[in-house]
């Protein structure tokens, strides 16, 4: 079946992009927002990591016998992106708990309800 997609690596691509940013637009809960967030994060490192794989690839050592080899710079990128992504992720988790705190919900309405009325809760 794979086969006759072509390139099914682009084709998980596309679903997992899709599918974060169908969650980050119509879910008001402010978790799934960072859940859609991660999951179209996880798209585009698998992006990244195809594009940078060449067939038949080696790694860049010099050596006269190997004439393909495969970029190595998608990949560090890629290492780089997680810490990022894993941080960002943490900062976001937290202010979700400082939010909570607050207003004592995480659902965008809730919240937009409470300011208007002036009744949240100060730290």
């Amino acid at each position: 079946m794979f086969e006759q997609l072509g390139g099914y690596n682009y084709w998980i691509v596309i679903l997992l992009m899709m599918t974060g940013l169908y969650i980050v637009i119509s879910c008001r809960n402010l978790m799934k927002k960072v859940i859609g967030l991660n999951i179209f994060q996880a798209s585009v490192f698998i992006l990244y990591i195809s594009v940078g794989k060449v067939s038949g690839g080696t790694a860049p050592i010099l050596d006269p016998s190997i004439t393909v080899y495969s970029n190595p710079l998608p990949h560090v990128l890629i290492l780089t992106a997680i810490v990022v992504g894993v941080a960002t992720t943490a900062l976001g988790l937290a202010l979700i708990v400082r939010i909570h705190d607050a207003y004592g919900t995480v659902e965008e309405d809730e919240i937009d309800e409470v300011e208007r009325s002036g009744l949240e809760r100060r730290l």
